[in-house]
Formats: structure tokens, C-alpha cells, sequence
């Protein structure tokens, strides 16, 4: 194939690619950066690609490595970072105020309740060691097969699988005691209550209850609750929604707002 074919092929799975880009680095320009070296690179490269995988494989290969090699330097997410940046905005009119204007910037601004929870799973991911980051959203939003994800992390397979499994077991856990939504004594409500700050004239309550995660989270496993909760991720792109801006706005800037609330 010519270098024309692998660029359609490139362009095809870009979206894909620039989301799960997003997901790992949770900044719009860092996504942008990391998305260009890894076109880049291909193209530069495309005379190395001998088929051994998918063109798509090979191409998910380098943009994980240039990711990592960006996410050097930082640390991982606390648990507590959504709740430190909710009570700066409650408790500071000038934080509050800035995401007013940056919600209702967008004309069709509407803070969908399955849009906040494609928001908290991210930064919930984000406490994760990145190995088990990657695993899980390769596998579980993006729908890569094992061999494919040993590939492009150059794990082993007994390393794949263990990425994923703990990657849920402890996405699991923390929204065992988390989320209001699928536990009456959970500590965090953020997606009834900023989407009742921000969209005032709906009921965000009546809204969360249709979900089918609401409606089964006194029956279901634990499983079946993440299933559910993947279900709505891989729903999502969480760059192009109406209520993206706002939610880019936080995980740009969370880290940033935890380090205010802890001093």
C-alpha cells in the first residue's frame, strides 16, 4: 500500500484515537500534541511497519508510548481531587462564575447526566497506575483484543489481564463508596447536584433515575454496575458533547484546584 491508503486508514480511526488520547492525558492540547507527533512519527516510520499486527495497532503503539513518555512527570489523581475542585467553585464566586461563563459559552450548552458520569469515570481512571489505565480503556472503551493490547503496551499477556482485572476491582471499589447513584451512603452527588447548578430548570434527580445503573444498582453485581457504567463511556466522545467545554475545563485544571484546597 502507498502512504495515501495509510493516511485514509489513519483518518478513519482518528476520532478513536484523539478520545483515548484524551482520556489518558485529560488536556485538550496535550492531546493535540502528543495526536500530530504520532502522525508524525508514522508517517516517518511507515517503511518500518512489516504487518506483524494491524496498521491500527501499530499506529495505537506509538501514540501509548509518546503518551507515557508525556505522563512522566506527573502524578497520579487523588480520589478526592472532583470533591477539592467542586468546593472551590461552591465556596469562591470567582471560580464559580468562571464556570458559568465557560458552560454557558456554548449556546447549546446542556449538562447531560450521562455526560458527568463519562467525566467522573475519567478522572476516577486517572488514581490508577497508568499500565492499568491504558488496559482498561483499550479493552473496555475502545474494544481492543487481548493479543492487540499486549501489542501495544508490550506487556505480557498475564500482565494485560491482570491490568484490567485490577484496574476494575479497584474502579469498582472506589465507586462502591463514591457514587451517590449506585450507594445511598455514597460520598460524592456531583452529577444531580452541578447539573442542578448549571441546568436549574431540570430535574437532575428524575433524570439520574432512568438510567438503567440507577434503576439496578440495588440488584445488580458489582459487574453488571460497571458494565453499565461502561455502556454509557463508550457512548460518549469526550471531546465533541454539548457539555464538553465545562467538563475539559475541569480535568484541565483539577489537579491545579486540589493543590489550592490542600494548602
Amino acid at each position: 500500500m502507498n502512504e495515501k491508503v495509510y493516511i485514509d486508514k489513519f483518518l478513519d480511526f482518528r476520532p478513536q484515537l484523539k478520545s483515548f488520547l484524551f482520556r489518558i492525558l485529560t488536556n485538550r492540547q496535550d492531546c493535540e500534541d502528543v495526536l500530530q507527533e504520532t502522525y508524525l512519527k508514522f508517517t516517518q516510520n511507515l517503511h518500518s511497519f512489516r504487518g506483524e499486527s494491524s496498521f491500527k495497532t501499530w499506529v495505537f503503539t506509538i501514540a501509548v508510548n509518546l503518551a507515557r513518555n508525556h505522563l512522566k512527570q506527573q502524578t497520579r489523581w487523588g480520589i478526592d481531587y472532583q470533591d477539592k475542585g467542586r468546593d472551590l467553585h461552591m465556596a469562591d464566586q470567582d471560580y464559580s462564575d468562571k464556570m458559568k461563563h465557560v458552560f454557558f459559552a456554548d449556546p447549546d450548552a446542556n449538562l447531560e447526566i450521562q455526560e458527568h458520569l463519562d467525566y467522573c469515570f475519567t478522572c476516577i481512571s486517572k488514581t490508577l497506575e497508568l499500565t492499568q489505565q491504558v488496559c482498561l480503556f483499550l479493552k473496555d472503551v475502545y474494544g481492543f483484543k487481548q493479543k492487540e493490547i499486549e501489542d501495544i503496551t508490550g506487556l505480557s499477556e498475564g500482565k494485560v489481564k491482570h491490568g484490567i482485572t485490577d484496574a476494575r476491582k479497584n474502579m469498582m471499589h472506589i465507586f462502591d463508596n463514591r457514587c451517590a447513584l449506585i450507594n445511598k451512603q455514597g460520598v460524592c452527588d456531583q452529577c444531580t447536584a452541578i447539573k442542578g447548578y448549571l441546568n436549574p430548570k431540570q430535574d437532575a434527580h428524575a433524570l439520574a433515575s432512568q438510567l438503567d445503573l440507577v434503576k439496578e444498582s440495588d440488584s445488580a453485581s458489582r459487574e453488571r454496575l460497571m458494565d453499565l457504567r461502561l455502556e454509557i463511556v463508550r457512548s460518549i466522545d469526550p471531546i465533541n458533547k454539548p457539555s464538553s467545554q465545562v467538563h475539559i475545563y475541569f480535568l484541565e485544571n483539577l489537579p491545579q484546584w486540589a493543590q489550592i484546597q490542600s494548602s
